[in-house]
């Protein structure tokens, strides 16, 4: 009697799609010797730092260089909607980059983390990328309320 549980058929109810099986990690791995384990541990915390700095740099410098070169844009051709438009345009394809990129540095990782004796199954990359999120929530509120402070609307100093 075949299964019907999505979780077995790969989502459809009629049969596995090719390629959708669960994965099944090996149990007899050979132990590397504890030097290159540690050497595996090192290269591992360099990429999770790697994924960090592009996950912070979608949220500030990447967006800041975007806005100075939409500037220039509108100032050299004198459209607003050029300097827009180049703003806009650049930071959506940076962006894009910069995850793609991130998201091999993510498939690095557990590979390296895997080859330091590591049971690594998933990436780090969603966490990473919620926990920089908050922390340039926080920052920018601290900035805004705090530091900047949001400014008398009603009365506006002339």
């Amino acid at each position: 009697m075949a299964s019907n549980d999505p979780t077995n058929t790969g989502g459809l109810f009629i049969g596995r799609r090719p390629g959708t099986a669960p994965v099944r990690w090996r149990e007899d791995v050979r132990p590397a010797s504890q030097r290159r384990r540690r050497a595996d541990a090192v290269i591992a915390g360099c990429l999770l730092a790697v994924e960090v700095l592009l996950c912070l740099s979608l949220l500030g410098p990447q967006p800041a260089g975007w806005l100075w070169v939409g500037s220039q844009v509108d100032y050299l051709t004198g459209y607003v909607t050029a300097g827009i438009a180049a703003t806009m345009l650049g930071s959506l394809a940076s962006l894009m980059i910069t995850m793609a990129v991130a998201k091999r540095v993510d498939h690095a990782w557990k590979l390296v983390r895997r080859a330091a004796g590591h049971r690594q199954e998933r990436g780090a990359l969603e966490r990473i990328f919620a926990i920089c999120v908050a922390v340039a929530a926080v920052a920018f509120g601290i900035w805004f309320f705090i530091i900047e402070g949001p400014g008398p609307t009603f009365a506006p100093i002339i």
